[in-house]
């Protein structure tokens, strides 16, 4: 499966994937807890200075952003469109920073150091009956699929404009859809088959 994390080392690759874990949870929860846009535009910016700092790591997932700032600006559009420009500063903003504050995770963590600490967290819950690692499972495949499905809509993308010379836009639904069910089924017979569950 495809994946977003790059192996071209940079400072925030030296953290600890908890550290990132924990870093990201308080900024997100701060970003929605935060209502004044003049803030949150500042918080925008260090979030911008954060991608610019990672250099040529995040590469790989530069479509991807610029897939969320396109999202950012209709979702403030609708809004305007509604007459409330607060709303739409406060959501557009809001929507960039933590989408950057992700993708920053997710280029800088190996998927399996982000298992491990899920692992961790969720063992207080094992006397309740819940299994860490089928938890931890589950949300790893989830982030992985996330990951392989902006991978795979690139290749596809880039396959249709090396053909066409345009890029390939709603023309890409049905491929990209048969391919996240084939890989799907893959990585469902690989667990039956290995944990028979």
């Amino acid at each position: 499966m495809g994946s977003l994390y790059s192996e071209q080392l940079t400072w925030l690759h030296r953290w600890t994937a908890g550290s990132k874990l924990l870093l990201l949870a308080v900024l997100g929860t701060l970003l929605f807890l935060i209502p004044n846009p003049w803030v949150l535009a500042a918080a925008t910016v260090g979030c911008a200075l954060l991608w610019l700092s990672l250099g040529e790591a995040t590469g790989i997932a530069g479509r991807l952003l610029r897939t969320v700032i396109v999202t950012s600006l209709l979702v403030a559009g609708f809004h305007v469109f509604m007459q409330n420009y607060t709303l739409a500063a406060v959501s557009s903003l809001r929507l960039v920073s933590a989408s950057i504050l992700g993708i920053a995770l997710t280029v800088t963590t190996r998927p399996s150091d982000l298992v491990e600490v899920l692992e961790r967290l969720l063992k207080p819950l094992a006397p309740l009956g819940v299994s860490p690692e089928r938890v931890a499972l589950q949300l790893a495949l989830m982030l992985r699929f996330t990951e392989h499905f902006f991978v795979q809509w690139k290749k596809l993308d880039d396959a249709h404009r090396l053909r066409t010379g345009k890029p390939g836009g709603l023309a890409l639904i049905a491929p990209l859809t048969i391919h996240m069910l084939q890989a799907s089924k893959r990585v469902a017979d690989a667990i039956w088959a290995r944990l028979g569950q």
